[in-house]
């Protein structure tokens, strides 16, 4: 029996509700792509205005961190020392960054500003940027010609107002001449925290020489060398065989680039020896630093240490402390301009001799000293030779003027220069006589100093600043000046000094006057009494304590006023002794709980009487002054009574302080560390800018 077949028209329904369901599935996915496609689209669009959010919210971070300011200033910046004053590489300015400045009241300012002066229209720019080296001192920095102009800078050092707390840099950074924006460069390696260091630029590659570290009880002079690569951003140590001769650790020193390497003369140092206090070393030396390029191997850099002899001349300069020479490039000549001579005269104390002549020393060869001495104008018309007038017994002769390139002037009228001013102690300038000759071009020499700022624009020389010292008072100088170097005819004043320095006689006066009177009783005291002050080496203190220079004097209601500080009380058992040692401790880690007094007048762990009261004689001479009516020797006596009478008093709660650093772990080089700091925040008790 045949089957029933379906209906032919079902069969075609059937095919069509496949086909409508397919096409519907067809379309559903369609509408979820185009939904899935909607959505990422929406998202990449909210991906895309985050990512410029984020790239505008960045950059106007960097905008606000960069953004510099300009400001037109009145005359050169403030008065300040350890600064640092460059030559624009691309242009006609020269740089002046950071410095310290000391106020007579015995504070202490650092600044960071930069200062660009433009002599064409004899004005100074201060800019100032969110982004740049905190405030510093004894720097260095060297500039570069690359990528429109750039200034390295590298080091330096920082203190607290009172100088209790003592910090040396070892930032890097390079500052943007065409945009005025300073940028750190970050190496994992570079040198170590320094000051008083110096830095060339010779061909891409920035060299570091030498400088001080000081952990506040010594200097630690250095003499390692260093290589940065200012394509590569990279720093390395040059380590050089033991058998190699290289310069004794300075700082100081001259440095100046050649075409085949760097000339470095000079610097500074201290010896120490176990038993007696540092001594002020100043160094004459001069070194060349060969340095060869090979291009083959990958730019590798092969240098090497030369010591070159000093020429026997009559132009050699004297051994002398800050005089660093600034390059006149031009000639390929270091330009030295005044410095100081500091000599023990034994009982007679320290003589330091400040200068103002100019030195010139070429570059090239083994090298050859020049004195610079300028030039008289010819008087014109007829009259003769005007009969030279006498040099003061205050000035020292010089040798026959030479100009740069080594050939003997004219026998025109000569000139007797000026370069120094010495006496025992610092001293003023001394009054031009009235019939001196106001032609005479040793007239508008700057006055002796030391420090001062050197650098030199094409063919001329700029002098801002320095130091000069006058009994126990520096002078930070202000005054601006320039000389065209190839002519020598005079120094020209582009700002006067502000500073009033009293004569010798007046700062005698003003200090220690009634101790002279005294001199013929002294002489007739007993040997026993003699022996007595004669536990501390009297000239040395004294001699130490002029040359800090820093507190000024004080005012008299402060003379009448006892410091406060913690002191001992009536005996104590061991558990308040331990409390008053903790106590004091933590009193001293505070500066700003402690005046300098404060820090003057008390003992610190680790000292001897002798020490204590070689850093705070001055101090105690005011007290016995205020009670005594002794003068001399025996108000010296009395001065030291008191200082003894003092460490009496603290020296249980200093013995416990000892204990408590010892078993911490500190031996006593790292507890004179801790404890042991004098007002100027230098262990060594020396004048600071002498480092």
């Amino acid at each position: 029996m045949a089957k029933d077949k379906p209906p032919a028209g079902s069969s075609a329904k059937a095919a069509a509700r496949a086909q409508k369901k397919a096409k519907a599935a067809q379309k559903t996915t369609r509408k979820e792509k185009k939904k899935v496609a909607k959505s990422q689209k929406d998202k990449d669009e909210e991906d895309l205005e985050d990512l410029e959010g984020i790239l505008d919210k960045m950059r106007r971070e960097w905008e606000e961190a960069h953004t510099v300011t300009e400001e037109l200033v009145e005359g050169p910046p403030s008065r300040r020392a350890n600064a640092t004053l460059t030559a624009c590489p691309n242009g006609n300015h020269l740089w002046c960054i950071g410095g310290e400045y000391f106020s007579e009241d015995g504070k202490a300012y650092f600044y960071n500003d930069v200062f660009r002066y433009s002599p064409d229209k004899d004005e100074w720019r201060k800019f100032v940027s969110p982004t740049c080296p905190g405030p510093r001192s004894a720097h260095s920095v060297v500039a570069s010609p690359a990528g429109g102009g750039k200034l390295f800078l590298f080091g330096g050092e920082f203190s607290s107002l009172y100088q209790n707390s003592f910090h040396h840099y070892r930032d890097f950074w390079v500052f943007d001449i065409p945009t005025h924006s300073w940028e750190r460069i970050e190496t994992k390696v570079r040198p170590s925290a320094r000051s008083g260091h110096r830095m060339a630029m010779w061909k891409h590659f920035v060299v570091l020489f030498g400088g001080f570290y000081d952990p506040g009880y010594r200097t630690q002079y250095l003499n390692d060398t260093w290589l940065f690569d200012a394509q590569e951003y990279k720093w390395q140590q040059i380590e050089f065989k033991e058998s190699e001769r290289k310069p004794s650790p300075r700082s100081g020193f001259s440095f100046l680039p050649t075409a085949d390497g760097i000339v470095l003369h000079g610097g500074y140092c201290k010896e120490y020896s176990k038993g007696k206090r540092p001594v002020g070393v100043m160094l004459d030396d001069t070194w060349f630093l060969k340095i060869t390029l090979d291009p083959s191997l990958a730019n590798s850099v092969t240098l090497k240490w030369e010591k070159r002899k000093t020429p026997q001349s009559p132009h050699t300069p004297s051994a002398r402390a800050g005089c660093t020479m600034t390059l006149w490039s031009a000639k390929s000549t270091g330009v030295m301009f005044g410095g100081v001579t500091d000599e023990e005269r034994g009982e007679e104390g320290l003589e330091s001799v400040f200068w103002n002549d100019m030195y010139a020393y070429q570059l090239a060869g083994n090298g050859r000293w020049i004195s610079m001495n300028l030039k008289k104008p010819k008087k014109k018309g007829g009259g003769g030779k005007k009969k030279a007038l006498p040099v003061p017994k205050t000035y020292e002769q010089k040798a026959d003027d030479i100009d740069i390139d080594g050939e003997f002037d004219e026998p025109t009228e000569e000139i007797d220069p000026a370069p120094s001013i010495q006496s025992k102690g610092p001293s003023a300038p001394p009054p031009h006589d009235p019939e001196e000759d106001p032609d005479d071009p040793s007239l508008t020499k700057p006055m002796p100093r030391y420090n001062a700022m050197l650098a030199v624009l094409r063919n001329t020389l700029y002098v801002y600043g320095g130091i000069f010292e006058l009994g126990s008072r520096e002078y930070t100088l202000d005054d601006f000046h320039y000389i065209q170097l190839d002519k020598l005819e005079r120094f020209v004043c582009l700002k006067p000094s502000g500073i009033v320095i009293p004569t010798e006689a007046e700062e005698s006066s003003d200090e220690d006057g009634d101790e002279d009177d005294s001199e013929g009783s002294d002489d007739e005291e007993s040997e026993e009494g003699e022996e007595e002050i004669e536990e501390i080496p009297t000239q040395a203190v004294e001699r130490e304590t002029k040359r800090k220079g820093r507190k000024g004097k004080r005012r008299e209601d402060e003379e009448e006023q006892e410091v406060e500080s913690v002191k001992p009380e009536d005996p104590v058992d061991e558990g308040d002794l331990r409390a008053q040692a903790t106590a004091f401790m933590g009193v001293s880690a505070k500066e700003s709980t402690r005046s300098a007094e404060d820090i003057i007048s008390t003992p610190a762990p680790g000292e001897t009487v002798a020490m204590f009261y070689a850093r705070s004689r001055e101090y105690w001479a005011q007290k016995a002054h205020n009670t005594s009516d002794n003068r001399g020797k025996q108000l010296r006596r009395d001065g030291f009574g008191l200082a003894g009478e003092r460490y009496a008093e603290y020296k249980p709660i200093l013995e416990e302080v000892e204990k408590i650093l010892a078993e911490a772990g500190l031996d006593d080089d790292e507890m004179k560390t801790h404890g042991v700091r004098d007002a100027a925040g230098v262990g060594t008790g020396q004048s600071r800018n002498r480092r």
